[in-house]
Order: structure tokens, then C-alpha cells, then sequence
């Protein structure tokens, strides 16, 4: 049942009369609740983050609709719940548990109509069950909005894990070293040719030095992704050189029947610099003290 803005709501009324009682049975509620997550986040963050969602419904029904979340006078719990569901996603909540917060305002609630209400008749009913519906669907919609501000978080320390995992670094002039560690995907696979496409333009740098000793298994599917970031680096104008073939390596290569064609590798990163330095002309020398 909707109830108009013309009609007196015993839902808006106890929350535009009660706050505080409202709070400290909230907070009860919570505090002796086994899904509490004190260890995450304290008491008295709590109490503010209840007594502003409350101060928040009590603005969003004196409009009299207590049963459409998504109208407009709801706009700002909406913006509250996202911003929460945000944050206890970041510190570690569970998506149960970030619900529970919402649900959890149901008894007090509706304790409190009932206490506004003392002849249970229908009317009053009603009522309650609205309020309890009401509290579900805010719960529902902060679960929702956690679960995509869980996954935009997961998405962007994927990103920031892959760019810290694929650096390039110019360890002489003209020459370029990009060690991975771990396993090449597809998806990481497009970071490191993006991130040695653009070292060998702010670099000019003529040769790319692909370390892979941190990979723990070269097959067809790391080959492939190899070969691609090879070919992406000459068409740019650089020579590659992949390096960090361990024996163990080598021996599975062959077994799958896995080649680098005309890709000049070397077993160590050593190895690669030498021969860098020599297709450069340059030659190390020790400086012997006098």
C-alpha cells in the first residue's frame, strides 16, 4: 500500500520523534549482534553511520512514500548506502555483513511502531509490514551496490598489480629491461606491451630486454603472449631479446614443441646485457685502480 504525502505515515512520525530511542536500540541491536565486525570498524563509527542513515529516513519519508526507494526524495539515502557500502567494502566486509547493517534497524523499528500504535488493528499491521518491507529493499539495494563497488575495487588493484608487476627500466642508454614475474595472461599481457611501447617512444631506445626468469612456466599460451609483445616492440623500431631461460624451462619448450622462431634469447639477464652492449658497440671494461 502507498500512503500519500496527505496522509498522516506512522513511519515518518516515529522517525521524526523518536531518533534517539530509534538509535540506542539500533545500536543494541548491532552491538550485540554475532555478525559485528568491531575489529573493522569501531563503536562510535557505527553510531555515527546509524544516526545519519536515520536523520536521512526521517527526510526521505515526510514526503509520505515509504515503499519507492528509487523516487527522488530518496536520493540521498541512496548516495549514503553507495558511499557505505564503499567503505565497508574497502575495509573487508563481507556483502552479509554489510547487509546485516540495514537489516538490522527492522526490530528497532518496528518496536517502536508498535509502541506508537498500542490497538494492533489492521491499519496498524499494515503498517509494520510496510516498514518491514521497506527495511528489505534497502538492505537488498545495499547489498547491490556493494557487490559492484566490490568488484570496482577488485578490478582496480588487478590494474595497479599489473603495472607494478611489469615495469621497464632503462639501464643504459638505448637499452630497455622489462623483467615479469608471474603468469602472463591475456589481459597483462596488453599492460606490458602498452608499458614497453610507450618506455621505447619516451626512450628512443633501440633495444628491449624481455626477462622472464620470474615466470614459472613458459607454454603455448605465455609463447604466444611473448611472441605478440616481441612483434608489437619491432614494429616500434626496437631489436627484443628474451632472457631468463632456466633449463627447466627450455626442456618444457621443446616438449610442447614451443619456439621463438627468429626471437634472440638468452639464459640470463647477464647474457642479454652483453650481448645488447655488443649489438650497440659498446664494450664494459673494469677500471683498474692505480
Amino acid at each position: 500500500m502507498t500512503v500519500t504525502s496527505e496522509q498522516a505515515n506512522p513511519i515518518a512520525q516515529v522517525l521524526r520523534e523518536h531518533p534517539q530511542d530509534l538509535l540506542e536500540q539500533w545500536i543494541q541491536v548491532q552491538m550485540d549482534a554475532p555478525w559485528v565486525r568491531l575489529d573493522l570498524i569501531g563503536e562510535a563509527e557505527i553510531r555515527a553511520q546509524s544516526a545519519e542513515l536515520i536523520e536521512l529516513l526521517g527526510a526521505a519519508c515526510q514526503s509520505g512514500n515509504v515503499s519507492d526507494i528509487q523516487a527522488d526524495e530518496w536520493g540521498r539515502v541512496r548516495d549514503f548506502l553507495r558511499e557505505l557500502s564503499r567503505s565497508r567494502a574497502t575495509l573487508g566486509f563481507s556483502p552479509t555483513e554489510t547487509a546485516q547493517f540495514v537489516l538490522s534497524f527492522k526490530m528497532p523499528l518496528i518496536n517502536m511502531l508498535r509502541q506508537a500504535s498500542p490497538s494492533l488493528d489492521m491499519q496498524v499491521w499494515q503498517t509494520m509490514w510496510q516498514a518491514s518491507v521497506l527495511v528489505d529493499d534497502l538492505a537488498l539495494y545495499l547489498l547491490d551496490v556493494y557487490m559492484t563497488s566490490r568488484e570496482q575495487v577488485i578490478k582496480r588493484q588487478q590494474m595497479e598489480l599489473m603495472e607494478l608487476s611489469t615495469p621497464v627500466v632503462q639501464v643504459w642508454e638505448g637499452i630497455l629491461v622489462l623483467p615479469i614475474i608471474g603468469t602472463l595472461d591475456t589481459a597483462r599481457t596488453q599492460v606490458v606491451m602498452e608499458n614497453l611501447l610507450q618506455a621505447i617512444v619516451e626512450t628512443a631506445s633501440d633495444i628491449a630486454i624481455i626477462d622472464i626468469t620470474g615466470v614459472p612456466m613458459v607454454d603455448t599460451s605465455v609463447a604466444q603472449h611473448l611472441i605478440k609483445t616481441v612483434t608489437a616492440a619491432r614494429l616500434m623500431g626496437a631489436r627484443c631479446i628474451v632472457s631468463g631461460i632456466r633449463p627447466q624451462i627450455a626442456q618444457t619448450m621443446v616438449n610442447l614443441g614451443v619456439t621463438f622462431a627468429d626471437i634472440t634469447t638468452r639464459a640470463s639477464l647477464a647474457d642479454a646485457l652483453a650481448y645488447a652492449f655488443a649489438q650497440l658497440n659498446m664494450r664494459v671494461t673494469r677500471n683498474e685502480s692505480s
